[in-house]
C-alpha cells in the first residue's frame, strides 16, 4: 500500500475532531432553537407547573457535557449560590429536557437543613437537546440556566 494513503492514529483523531466540531456547529447554525427560544411544548409544561411567574437566568450552575457520547446516561450536576437559611432557600430544583417524551425529567425537594442546595445525578435523553434547570425558592422566586447538549446514541423511545 501507499504510505502516503494511510493515516496514523493522530492524524485520523484529529479529523474526527474536526469532523465532530463541523457537525455540532452546523447543526447550532441550522436553526437549533437557543435557551431563549422556547417551542409550544416547553412553554405549555412551564406554565402547567410555574404558572405565569418569571423565570430568571442566574444563580444555577449547570455542568452537564456539550457532547453526550450515551445517551442512556448522561451527567449532570446542579448547584445553585442561593442561600439556605430556614426563612430564604431553595426549596426544589426541577429538570426538563425539550425533546424527552416527557419534557418535566425531575423534581428534587430541597430543605433548608442539607446546607447547600446541588445535586450530583444521571439523566437519559430520547436525542440532542436542551436541558433546564429551574431552582424555585421558599419566596416563589425562579432562577435557572440551560445548554444544548448533543447525543450520539439514542436513550429512550
Amino acid at each position: 500500500m501507499d504510505r502516503d494513503l494511510l493515516l496514523d492514529r493522530r492524524s485520523f483523531v484529529r479529523i474526527g475532531t474536526l469532523a465532530l466540531a463541523a457537525i455540532v456547529g452546523g447543526a447550532r447554525s441550522l436553526g437549533a432553537a437557543g435557551p431563549d427560544e422556547l417551542t409550544d411544548e416547553v412553554k405549555k409544561v412551564l406554565a402547567q407547573h410555574f404558572g405565569m411567574r418569571t423565570i430568571v437566568p442566574g444563580h444555577v450552575t449547570l455542568d452537564v457535557p456539550d457532547v453526550a457520547p450515551d445517551s442512556r446516561e448522561v451527567p449532570i450536576f446542579i448547584e445553585v449560590d442561593l442561600p439556605m437559611a430556614p426563612d430564604n432557600y431553595v426549596k426544589a430544583i426541577h429538570v426538563l429536557v425539550d425533546h424527552n417524551p416527557d419534557i418535566y425529567l425531575a423534581a428534587f425537594d430541597l430543605t433548608p437543613d442539607l446546607g447547600s442546595a446541588a445535586i450530583d445525578t444521571r439523566i437519559k435523553m430520547r436525542r440532542s437537546s436542551h436541558v433546564r434547570v429551574i431552582a424555585e425558592t421558599s419566596a416563589g422566586e425562579l432562577w435557572s440556566a440551560s445548554r444544548m447538549v448533543y447525543t450520539t446514541l439514542n436513550g429512550c423511545v
